[in-house]
């Protein structure tokens, strides 16, 4: 009997600690369904013109369609090729660094929604120095001889340097020095050491050297070349056939971020306080007047073909890459379409 009793109470203890177990493994399974999927996006530079994706972070329009987004600064390129090896699930840079950095690839990059849709870069000059004709032939006389901070070589800001040289008739490696520092905010003291005499940025830097004394407004601003896909969500074509639901998530959240930032300036602001709490506020002020003045961001995460062509131009013309392209290779509207229905 008493062996019975033990055989009985053995198994009596057996059925209740299977019962807790499996209630734990319920609960674990519960807990990782309703949890947030976690994706990194790699950006190249912590820059003020990337605030609709700080702005869909902050206000939580990631994590309404289930996702916890992490942005990872990653340097000289590495924007594009962490999204390659795969150790980020995207990025947000410009359609043109991705055909470059995966055109190797068998699974290259594809960009799916807009959200710097002008060129952010402007030229500043020494004070001292006065452009009196602003016609092709003017800005040739104006920058040839100079020496011009144009920041890292293969960087936009570089690339639309040389092709506003070329395209006014001058010789980038000829009739002017260009000075290629890889920190962008190097730009502000090389003009005003007189290392430089002229400097291409963007803000904060444009306003910290006006209150400076070293330069005046920009002379020339490439935002005057119209819709530009400058800076654009992108992640492999692997991930867009294997998880749609994710990149029509991210789809989704950058839309609502993108209509924030363009009717409530307030709460943009706010935010951009957040990303950079070491930047006067004055600074970001100025850098926000700028930005919805130029018409900086998308409206709506469309990338239009002739946003396309114009980086895709810039890059050509230049010689950094000259390859033909597709358009529907390039970039997938798809999930953008869904969103707007």
């Amino acid at each position: 009997m008493r062996k019975l009793k033990w055989v009985g109470c053995f198994i009596m203890a057996c059925l209740v600690i299977s019962l807790l177990s499996a209630c734990g493994s319920s609960n674990e399974e519960k807990k990782a369904k309703g949890g947030l999927k976690k994706i990194v996006i790699a950006e190249p530079v912590h820059l003020i013109a990337y605030l609709p994706l700080y702005v869909a972070i902050d206000e939580g329009y990631f994590k309404d369609e289930g996702l916890d987004v992490k942005v990872t600064t990653a340097t000289g390129g590495a924007h594009v090729t962490s999204v390659v090896s795969g150790d980020v699930w995207g990025n947000i840079g410009g359609p043109e660094s991705n055909a470059i950095g995966s055109a190797q690839s068998q699974d290259p990059i594809q960009s799916v929604v807009n959200v710097v849709n002008r060129a952010n870069v402007y030229l500043m000059a020494n004070k001292k120095l006065k452009l009196t004709d602003t016609s092709k032939e003017g800005l040739a006389k104006f920058l040839k001889g100079k020496t011009i901070a144009a920041g890292r070589y293969g960087g936009s800001p570089n690339l639309l340097t040389r092709w506003l040289l070329m395209d006014v008739g001058l010789n980038p490696k000829t009739d002017v020095k260009l000075d290629e520092p890889a920190d962008a905010a190097a730009v502000v003291s090389l003009v005003q050491s007189g290392k430089a005499d002229m400097a291409n940025g963007a803000e904060p830097q444009i306003n910290d050297g006006i209150k400076k004394g070293i330069w005046n407004e920009p002379f020339y601003s490439f935002t005057s070349l119209g819709d530009y896909a400058y800076s654009v969500i992108s992640t492999k074509q692997s991930t867009i056939k294997d998880d749609p639901k994710t990149v029509q998530k991210v789809v989704n959240a950058m839309i609502k971020a993108l209509d924030k930032v363009q009717n409530d300036k307030k709460l943009a602001m706010e935010v951009l306080k957040k990303e950079f709490p070491s930047t006067p506020e004055e600074n970001l002020q100025a850098s926000m007047d700028r930005a919805y003045k130029d018409h900086l961001w998308s409206k709506d995460g469309y990338i239009s073909k002739e946003a396309l062509a114009k980086p895709m131009d810039v890059v050509n013309k230049t010689g950094i890459y000259t390859k033909d392209y597709k358009y529907n290779q390039l970039v997938n509207m798809s999930f953008f379409e869904k969103a707007k229905k």
